[in-house]
């Protein structure tokens, strides 16, 4: 049974937010934002929450911080519209004004320790955004492209959590920052182990435009029939967080419900079942039943810095260098593998959605994009984002790794986590529906059952099952 994560106690701030600038004076110009950097589905911060066990010298964190900006310094600018003017941020291109002005440093109390924190930090409830600094702003173009907050912990440990614009960088490139300055926190006088590179051109569009693929995670419409849109749904009903870990040996147990057998990797497995998982518990919360035709998207993010021929992003290019895979099946193909146990359905099309995400495929999205009034299609779309490759678990500012890392917030994107300890364990986090939650959990969890142990379980869980529906 999932257990509720507490209220965290009022936040005391101890001083002000202060702008921290470059340590020393960085270049003044603005920089080209690509049709992958400022898309409307990109326009948020990506909020990291870091639990650490002992803290760290916030004048030494501030030190390297202004240090670490001296290095990224488009991370102390602000963002614009390209050429100014009054026009709606979401129909123009973006830039970034590389000002210097600064990143936003909060400090904070919370009487709270890591060890209580980390009960239940597998499930983030409202109570965590008071560990981030709010901001206000009267446009999504104001607000600073980082904010950090530290929150000092009345064990001694602390709390970071970060805010970074996610049209500036993905999630390999925040990684690659993070890791900066935690490098010049502990090692100041080395230099950096991958310098950043700022500029975008690699993914301008070409000349003419060339749409040469058909990208159906993309549209200009949005479906007008509510029934069926499952956005709608997930939009018009409670939700609730839903964290299921997997072990190396529940991971292996998946790929054998793979039949006939495939070899496919951790993501491919997880990411099939959890798409299976994820629609047959929304059928149970339809007022009207969903179409056994309709089309139901399993969107990915496939980091393309090695896909590319010529020219290939340079190393240390953290600007977003993903694309959205996209896999497509009908609601009565995925219901059908659920029920079945069978995930060889999903994973074949998970890498066939992989495969398909070519050079030329990446090109034509570009070139698609240039059209401003294209936009991700998230009315039937299961979305998931993995963090658990990035290496953000080893974060270490000189006083030990963190002991957990993960999402300020839980939404209906799903992230695939690490597990602070085990390298080779992968968190599930997503928000569905509260009427469904228990039963996508126990969905999810079938694999992680030995096959000893599948008669009693289902043999146990049939009289809730019949009482849920």
């Amino acid at each position: 049974m999932m257990l509720k994560s507490p209220e965290l106690p009022d936040l005391v701030y101890v001083n002000s937010p202060v702008l921290i600038r470059p340590a020393n004076p960085t270049p003044k110009h603005s920089i080209y934002l690509s049709n992958l950097d400022d898309q409307s589905f990109l326009r948020f911060s990506i909020k990291y929450v870091f639990v650490f066990q002992k803290g760290v010298s916030l004048c030494k964190l501030k030190r390297s911080l202004a240090i670490a900006l001296e290095n990224y310094y488009p991370l102390a600018g602000r963002l614009r519209v390209s050429g100014g003017g009054p026009s709606s941020e979401f129909d123009r291109k973006l830039e970034v004004e590389c000002n210097g002005e600064g990143a936003v440093f909060v400090e904070g109390f919370m009487d709270f320790t890591a060890e209580e924190f980390l009960q239940t930090a597998d499930t983030p409830n409202r109570s965590w955004r008071k560990l981030l600094y709010r901001f206000e702003a009267s446009s999504f173009l104001d607000i600073p492209p980082l904010i950090v907050q530290v929150t000092n912990l009345s064990c001694g440990g602390m709390i970071l959590c970060t805010g970074i614009n996610h049209c500036l960088s993905d999630g390999v490139g925040t990684s690659q920052f993070l890791h900066a300055w935690a490098h010049l926190t502990t090692k100041p006088n080395l230099p950096l182990p991958i310098k950043p590179f700022h500029f975008r051109h690699v993914f301008k569009p070409r000349n003419p435009l060339h749409v040469t693929s058909p990208h159906p995670q993309y549209s200009k419409t949005t479906p007008s029939n509510t029934h069926n849109n499952l956005l709608n749904l997930l939009r018009s009903l409670p939700l609730r967080p839903v964290s299921v870990s997997f072990s190396a040996a529940q991971i292996l147990r998946l790929k054998r419900r793979c039949i006939p057998s495939l070899k496919c990797t951790t993501f491919e497995a997880l990411a099939a079942h959890t798409w299976q998982c994820w629609l047959h518990s929304l059928t149970l919360a339809t007022v009207v039943p969903l179409p056994p035709s309709l089309p139901v998207n399993l969107l990915f993010s496939v980091n393309v810095r090695r896909r590319l021929l010529l020219p290939e992003p340079p190393s240390g290019y953290y600007g977003n260098a993903f694309v959205l895979a996209c896999a497509q099946s009908s609601v009565k193909e995925l219901n059908a593998a659920a029920t079945s146990a069978n995930i060889h359905h999903g994973v074949t099309l998970v890498q066939q959605a992989k495969a398909a995400v070519t050079d030329e495929y990446v090109r034509s999205v570009v070139d698609m994009l240039d059209d401003r009034s294209v936009r991700t299609d998230m009315s039937a779309s299961l979305v998931i984002s993995q963090w658990s490759k990035l290496g953000l678990e080893d974060l270490d500012f000189g006083e030990g790794k963190a002991v957990h890392m993960g999402p300020l917030a839980s939404d209906i994107y799903c992230l695939f986590l690490p597990v602070a300890g085990d390298v080779n364990a992968v968190r599930v986090l997503v928000s569905v529906p509260e009427c469904v939650a228990h039963k996508f959990e126990v969905y999810m969890k079938d694999c992680c059952y030995s096959d000893d142990e599948d008669e009693d379980r289902i043999n146990n869980d049939n009289g809730e099952q019949n009482s849920f529906i």
